[in-house]
């Protein structure tokens, strides 16, 4: 019999340019991290940042190899927040969906050797699947649903600006919105006053879904941003107190953020903005 004391294992996946990674990002983390907590149902056991690849060309975004690096030093105090370097160091952009299925898969079978090959799509306990002519399955063993079930459930840690960005047209497949909320489900940290619930009334995929959403709301107002962090840094104005001491010294060193890396991608259109609209011509 299951233990009914057993909380729910969570891993917050956050995905994003990370460019420059702020004190934001990671107030995201401990605000979704409480709101789990507190439930009583959950337990947080992971954090996990994966800067989005250079692949991505979005405007003003710099090399993943520096995004990724001051992400590690922003989380080297922490003692349960990580970055991992996998979906920044693919040559292709990869779709969200499609990260959060690798991190699933890995928590299944922890093997270095994972590829983006066998992260396959996350299918529920209980949930049957076609049986194929001659296909030979491995003896099931009595207590496999058990062990799906102790998995520890990814979920999507998101702002609401990603949230509201599902209703871009070609930017997100509906297909991949409907098996993120329904398979891993959505932590969205929204300012107080911010009208997502609307968004998800709105949206018949999300309202569905919407027990599978989990909004939290940040009522201490924080509204930094990569955005402004950068244009103060093209300005020549402190950053600091916006993004941990370390990553203010990396950029520095590094001279990353000027006039001219923040034309970079000017006029290339989005990744996903190309893959989706080429997709929807075929």
């Amino acid at each position: 019999m299951e233990d009914p004391d057993k909380k729910i294992e969570v891993v917050l996946l956050a995905c994003g340019s990370f460019n420059p990674i702020t004190n934001m990002h990671l107030r995201l983390f401990e605000l979704a991290k409480d709101y789990f907590n507190e439930t009583g149902k959950y337990k947080v056991i992971k954090g996990i940042i994966s800067p989005v690849g250079d692949a991505y060309k979005k405007k003003g975004l710099i090399s993943a190899n520096h995004r990724v690096a001051m992400a590690k030093l922003a989380t080297k105090n922490s003692d349960w927040v990580e970055v991992d370097d996998w979906e920044s160091s693919q040559s292709e952009w990869l779709e969200t969906l499609k990260v959060l299925r690798y991190h699933h898969q890995k928590l299944l079978s922890p093997d270095p050797t994972i590829s983006l090959q066998n992260a396959v799509p996350l299918t529920k306990p209980g949930r049957k699947r076609k049986q194929e002519p001659n296909r030979h399955d491995p003896v099931k063993k009595k207590n496999q649903s058990q062990d799906i079930k102790s998995v520890p459930q990814v979920k999507l840690l998101c702002g609401t600006d990603m949230l509201e960005s599902f209703g871009i047209p070609n930017l997100w497949k509906l297909e991949d919105i409907t098996e993120i909320v329904e398979n891993h489900g959505l932590v969205c940290i929204s300012r107080a006053g911010n009208n997502v619930q609307k968004f998800i009334y709105e949206s018949d995929i999300l309202w569905r879904h919407k027990n599978n959403i989990h909004l939290v709301e940040e009522w201490i107002t924080n509204d930094i941003s990569s955005t402004k962090i950068r244009r103060a840094l093209r300005r020549g104005q402190s950053i600091r107190y916006l993004v941990p001491d370390v990553v203010q010294a990396y950029i520095e060193k590094n001279n990353l953020y000027s006039p001219e890396s923040e034309d970079r991608n000017a006029g290339v259109v989005l990744a996903p903005l190309q893959k989706h609209a080429s997709e929807s011509k075929n």
